[in-house]
């Protein structure tokens, strides 16, 4: 579990560095973005893996690395979103999208912590497309649940299914990492 958790840091560090320079270059502008278009930008960085993944040509060079991170961070945003509500202009500066951003993280590290523990390191046998396939179905549920108006029955919501993904995708980059070690 330590090295887990060693992973896990190193891996978010590089999401949260490409977050800061995003928001160095763009601001926050995505502070305008609704719920739907977080998912769907997820949705279509997640059909872009899948496509690598299976695909034996590649015509753009971003990496299914790259990708990844952009679901970890699209998530993040999304549930920035949630918390916070979509805003009419850009209303965060660095240091208070950072405090969001983080707030997101710790919340999604301790459910990582406790989930590890019950499931004893399972992703760990998982391959990389199976954690992908585990991403687009959670986007699946989330617009299903976006059409249903946020409401469901007996499911978890949709901050829920954003946790996963992060977790999924940060697993997925652990494993792409180990095998270029």
């Amino acid at each position: 579990m330590e090295v887990t958790k060693k992973q896990y840091q190193k891996i978010t560090i590089q999401c949260r560095s490409l977050f800061i320079n995003k928001m160095t270059d763009y601001g926050a502008a995505w502070r305008i973005l609704r719920l739907t278009s977080l998912t769907d930008q997820i949705f279509i960085k997640a059909q872009r893996i899948r496509s690598l993944q299976t695909n034996k040509e590649q015509r753009v060079s971003e990496s299914q690395e790259s990708e990844f991170i952009g679901v970890v961070n699209y998530s993040i945003m999304a549930l920035i979103q949630i918390e916070q509500g979509i805003a009419e202009q850009p209303d965060l500066d660095i240091d208070g999208a950072l405090k969001l951003y983080d707030e997101q993280l710790q919340i999604i590290f301790d459910l990582m912590i406790r989930k590890n523990h019950d499931y004893g390191e399972a992703w760990r046998d998982m391959r990389v497309s199976s954690l992908t396939d585990l991403i687009l179905q959670k986007l699946l549920r989330v617009k299903q649940i976006e059409e249903n108006f946020g409401k469901t029955l007996v499911s978890e919501g949709i901050d829920a299914n954003y946790h996963d993904m992060v977790n999924y995708a940060v697993f997925a980059l652990i494993h792409l990492q180990d095998s270029e070690a």
